[in-house]
């Protein structure tokens, strides 16, 4: 079934999207009129698109065989591709269509560049198979570094080779076909090198057993290396079926990822018989150009190019819209740390859970048997996942368990809901485990600061129950950075006292500042430093379902499910938590949505937004909460970079890090008023919000 695309809105090409469609139309063997009606219905079909690729040979078919060689079957090519060229007219895109070509007495198999009414170009096909099923060799020539730099069709003179790349908007088209690609060092890497961001590919692949899955692999993996778009349309089951079959088989790949695939003769469903097939999908070419940018050493091959390239520049007209449809053919994950597929996401936990255990055993062989492991444990995700980690690595290492030394501290925001979860957790492992009080030390703290928590006068004859029982009175929303800041640092002096400290913070904090400075921001090890909080709980629900039974995968699943908290603020009158960290910030799903886009993306804040539409945020959030979080996301990631600037050792274990050694270096005190919204940027220069940004970035 032929798919169609919907029209879109003008923030399309603004955000750098480009829309393709690789697509194989009806076909007759040896019938260059048929085959151009098709495929000026097919052009009419897919008139929003900004590509349109067709097969190899489509005009005439991939197998004519020996009648490649008769004048009747090239002048009806030539005739084809006229009637196709006629129909761009009014069509804002590229159409790049293939058929075979006499250049000078040899017959050459091409891709036309085609558009506007025009010819922009013609690519010979350079590499051609003469083995096994193939015998091209017999009918065509390949390329040269010989051939003309032009061809003259009708009178006509027409840019010519393998080394014409053609700028239409953003994008940068290379093109190849079919055998390119299977070669050891395709011309699309050479052309990527020149600067193309899309490389196509007019293909005639048969299919065999297991060859689908090795096409599929050739073409993400190329468009990975390339760090390219990567558009491939195949002829389908039309052709000839004399020794071979065909399957249609259609596939669009960005940096290494399958955007789409269309249905194919033999894909195990239910048969597709003969008949038109075609994929459509937009590529992110903002995207493209971003991970280039990053790709230091992209460039580096410029010097081994064989050729000078050729730029040839299409006109570029915006495509004529209905209704304003906005919704991208690509999917936008709203979670993108997280698979949504149910055996992706475990095999994704179980790596990363190797990693960081692998990681901790390196350290931990680096330093005397009988040093005290010390882990602060809440109860809560961070600090669950990060002992489970601990455990598994002295278990590794041959040690016992009791040389992880977990400290449960009760504050003046400790639940019992998650002090008896914490030290439950911390007994079913097995490991060494104390609970310490730090109220009295903080209050003593507070005395010496001369300092009211949340606004109550304290001095030395002031009772801890009596305190408490003040301060759960206190109203909703009060806030006390003094009072926060001194209970997270008293934690860590007392681990810092204990042993070798591993740090129990993630990802989605480190990007938010959401911790004290010199408080639950530092340790010895983190393990959870590359790990966002949205995957934390997929981590610790993995190790309750794959690892543990009982009353172990009772307790991890119920810690899964506690609301995120740092526990600083007391709990209500109900003895329940008050201080939500997500009522506070913002939802995290927002926030790692954000980050993995600004930071993997290089998204500006109009994008992100535009991104986040794509998704079914809105069936969650309301929109205004979703901007207001983005703008809080923003100011926060600015305002804490001097803590990110010295955070312990961490393994990375996916694309997104923010070590200053290596993955994020920004300096602290970078303005964000580029990156903020229009009226966040002037709210800025008539209100502290900078003080404000960093003072609220100091309690965890």
């Amino acid at each position: 079934m032929i798919q169609t695309a919907s029209p879109r809105s003008d923030a399309f090409h603004a955000h750098g999207y480009y829309r393709a469609t690789a697509a194989g139309p009806r076909l007759k063997v040896a019938d260059p009129a048929f085959n151009a009606n098709q495929s000026i219905q097919t052009i009419r079909q897919f008139r929003d698109s900004d590509l349109i690729v067709l097969p190899e040979l489509g005009l005439t078919a991939y197998t004519c065989g020996d009648l490649f060689a008769t004048r009747t079957l090239l002048d009806a090519a030539v005739v084809g591709l006229h009637n196709v060229v006629a129909a761009t007219n009014g069509h804002h895109g590229v159409v790049i269509i293939g058929l075979p070509l006499t250049v000078g007495t040899s017959v050459m198999n091409v891709a036309a560049v085609i558009g506007h009414g025009q010819i922009y170009g013609i690519v010979p096909k350079t590499f051609l198979p003469t083995y096994r099923e193939f015998y091209e060799g017999r009918h065509f020539r390949g390329a040269t570094s010989r051939d003309p730099s032009t061809v003259e069709i009708n009178g006509t003179t027409i840019p010519f080779g393998t080394g014409l790349l053609f700028e239409h908007g953003h994008a940068v088209i290379a093109v190849e076909i079919c055998e390119d690609l299977w070669v050891p060092v395709p011309p699309s890497s050479h052309a990527a090198i020149a600067g193309a961001n899309v490389v196509v590919n007019l293909s005639a692949s048969n299919e065999t057993i297991g060859k689908a899955k090795w096409r599929h692999d050739l073409v993400v993996s190329q468009s990975g290396r390339l760090i390219a778009g990567y558009v491939y349309a195949s002829a389908g089951g039309d052709e000839s079926t004399s020794d071979v079959v065909f399957g249609g088989h259609c596939l669009i790949a960005e940096n290494g990822t399958l955007l789409g695939q269309s249905r194919r003769i033999g894909d195990g469903q239910t048969p597709v018989l003969p008949g038109a097939t075609s994929l459509t999908r937009d590529l992110d070419l903002q995207r493209l150009d971003h991970d280039r940018r990053v790709v230091g050493s992209f460039d580096d091959f410029r010097d081994s190019l064989p050729h000078n390239y050729r730029r040839i520049p299409i006109q570029n007209h915006e495509p004529s819209r209905g209704a304003d449809q906005s919704k991208l053919l690509r999917r936008i994950d709203p979670a993108p740390f997280v698979p949504d597929n149910p055996q992706e996401r475990e095999a994704r936990c179980a790596e990363i859970l190797a990693i960081q255990t692998g990681g901790l055993v390196k350290r931990l062989s680096q330093l005397p048997e009988s040093l005290t492991l010390s882990i602060g444990v809440s109860g809560g995700l961070d600090s669950t996942l990060a002992l489970l980690i601990a455990a598994g690595a002295v278990d590794h290492l041959g040690r016992d368990r009791k040389t992880i030394d977990a400290l449960v501290m009760p504050g003046f925001g400790t639940t019992r809901r998650t002090n008896d979860n914490a030290m439950e957790l911390a007994e079913l492992l097995g490991v060494r485990y104390e609970s310490i009080d730090i109220r009295q030390l903080s209050l003593d703290t507070f005395v010496g600061l001369k300092h009211s928590p949340l606004g109550i006068s304290v001095d030395e004859t002031t009772e801890i129950d009596a305190l408490q029982t003040e301060l759960a009175a206190t109203p909703d929303g009060t806030q006390d950075l003094v009072f926060e800041n001194v209970q997270a640092r008293m934690r860590t002096l007392l681990l810092m006292s204990r042993g070798f400290v591993l740090g129990t913070g993630d990802l989605s904090e480190q990007a938010l500042g959401w911790s004290t400075y010199n408080g639950d921001h530092m340790s010895m090890y983190n393990v959870n430093a590359s790990i966002p909080k949205t995957l934390v709980r997929y981590l610790v629900r993995y190790f309750a379902d794959h690892r543990f039974d009982g009353k172990m995968r009772e307790l991890l699943h119920r810690i899964a499910d506690t609301p995120i908290s740092p526990e600083l603020l007391p709990p209500n009158q109900a003895g329940e938590i008050r201080q939500s960290t997500e009522a506070s910030l913002g939802a995290y799903e927002l926030h790692d949505f954000f980050l993995y886009h600004f930071v993997r993306g290089g998204c500006d804040r109009e994008k992100m937004l535009y991104l986040a539409k794509q998704t079914d945020f809105e069936s969650t959030y309301r929109a205004s909460e979703i901007e207001q979080t983005l703008d809080t996301f923003i100011r926060r990631f600015f305002a804490n970079q001097f803590k990110r600037n010295c955070v312990p050792d961490g393994p990375k274990v996916g694309s997104v890090s923010l070590s200053p050694r290596g993955d994020w270096r920004m300096p602290p005190d970078a303005s964000d008023a580029a990156f903020r919204s229009v009226s966040e940027a002037v709210s800025a220069t008539i209100s502290p919000a900078n003080k404000e940004a960093r003072n609220d970035g100091q309690a965890s």
